[in-house]
């Protein structure tokens, strides 16, 4: 099956200490700014309780089964996704199509880090805002939140070595102990701040439209295909991510298992994500904060953490100060988590296709996708939400779609029961196995090809 040159790749390769820590790396990556800020938002403008069923189902339906492929394929191939994915054919025309569809995948996080960093730098200037603001520094707290060029590039620089700083250290000492650290804390502050919120005034009435679903929106097509979106981008498939932490994983582990454990950790903070964001904004209607327009739209949905947020943390007095760094660390917490895979992605690419030592390759990495980054800041007009658009958009879902053609119709049937077989000697006889291999050669193209067509048409 491998080379001797691959076999002995595949012996040094790093590998996660424990199940527990790929588990906590791979819903670190997943669960970012999107669980947090996205997912309620998108709950908000799409009928609340109706937009949290759907979403539960897609993510079940299409979510968790290409989550299964993407691990498998990475752990088959034990290197990042330019080589993992040339592993699934002997064809050379197949192999270099595969190696483009996994270079495609990597240049695409690496892009999208490129904005990530600029908005998780906000998150660090928000957070340090109430710090300003006790000390009495207004004209600091200001400089913090109000948008300036400035502003933007000394927190992206920041952002950027932060993430630099995990994932120079490595797999084992830096992006898995630190997401072992890292997750807890974001669920406890999670918790706290959800419960926080749950008692302010006004907070019931959030959580009757977030929890009590109209059964009469459950089949909009509207709610249908942002519930099917938001599935998909949840689990950041499509983005080299997964792949490269499979890779990482060693032949004992059981990859169905892992995986329903990282989708059911992923889904549980979006959905406690939205027990705090839905709450939140009516708690702000309740103080005079305007949420939703006349037509009963959601207002400033694309900067609701920045503006509706800030604005009702203002009007809870004495408590402001301690609630908004609170709720600023979460989200600097969630940003990092999804930062490091990013980067760790170009970084094994460079690892794995030159002498470079990880440092050396790590600051070579981050310096090109930071100037990019500063490209963006000193052209943010013309610049952030393109970049945005062309890989959420558009690569990434097209990069989904290449990567389910190869995990169902050129990687062989059996060699996949083989891989998976591994880490579960029975799977052959269970119901995954009666179910998945069709399910991702003939359902997961199709919902993923409505993700498309709407990123298109969009």
């Amino acid at each position: 099956m491998y080379s001797q040159q691959e076999q002995q790749d595949v012996e040094k390769r790093a590998q996660f200490s424990s199940k527990l820590g790929f588990v906590m790396a791979a819903a670190g990556s997943a669960i970012g700014v999107g669980n947090i800020w996205g997912f309620p938002t998108q709950a908000a403008s799409n009928g609340g309780g109706a937009f949290l069923l759907v979403y539960l189902l897609f993510i079940f339906l299409l979510g968790y089964p290409m989550l299964v492929a993407e691990i498998t394929i990475g752990r088959h191939g034990q290197a990042n996704p330019f080589r993992a994915l040339q592993t699934l054919t002997r064809n050379k025309s197949g192999k270099l199509l595969a190696g483009l569809v996994g270079l495609a995948a990597i240049l695409t996080v690496s892009f999208i880090f490129t904005f990530y960093a600029i908005v998780s730098g906000w998150f660090v200037a928000y957070a340090l805002e109430p710090v300003a603001g006790l000390m009495g520094a207004d004209a600091a707290a200001a400089w913090l939140t109000d948008f300036s060029t400035a502003r933007n590039l000394v927190f992206t620089l920041l952002f950027a070595l932060l993430s630099l700083y995990v994932v120079s250290r490595g797999l084992e000492q830096g992006i898995e102990k630190w997401s072992t650290r890292l997750m807890p804390l974001l669920l406890l502050m999670l918790v706290l701040l959800t419960g926080y919120m749950l008692l302010q005034p006004g907070a019931s009435e959030g959580l009757k439209v977030y929890l009590v679903p109209d059964f009469n929106r459950v089949l909009n097509r509207d709610v249908l295909i942002s519930a099917l979106g938001q599935s998909f981008f949840s689990l950041s498939l499509g983005a080299a991510v997964m792949m490269l932490y499979g890779s990482y994983l060693n032949r004992q582990a059981n990859i169905p298992a892992l995986a329903a454990q990282v989708t059911l950790l992923d889904t549980g903070v979006a959905f406690m994500a939205g027990l705090l964001i839905l709450p939140a904004m009516y708690v702000a209607q309740h103080n005079g904060v305007t949420i939703f327009a006349e037509d009963g739209s959601l207002i400033s949905s694309d900067t609701l953490v920045f503006s509706v947020l800030p604005a009702l943390f203002k009007t809870m007095g004495a408590a402001q100060y301690p609630v908004a760094l609170a709720f600023f660390v979460l989200m600097i917490v969630a940003a990092l988590t999804s930062a490091i895979s990013m980067l760790e992605a170009p970084v094994s690419l460079v690892l794995e296709s030159s002498t470079l030592s990880r440092i050396k390759a790590t600051w070579l990495v981050t310096a090109i996708c930071t100037l990019f980054s500063v490209v963006i800041v000193f052209n943010f007009g013309s610049l952030f939400g393109l970049v945005i658009t062309v890989t959420t958009q558009y690569a990434q879902p097209l990069v989904s779609m290449c990567i389910t053609i190869y995990a169902g119709w050129v990687w062989q049937r059996n060699a996949v029961l083989t891989e998976l077989q591994q880490g579960n000697p029975e799977l052959a006889q269970g119901l995954f196995w009666k179910i998945w291999p069709w399910y991702v050669r003939f359902v997961c193209p199709v919902l993923v090809l409505v993700v498309i067509v709407q990123s298109f048409a969009g």
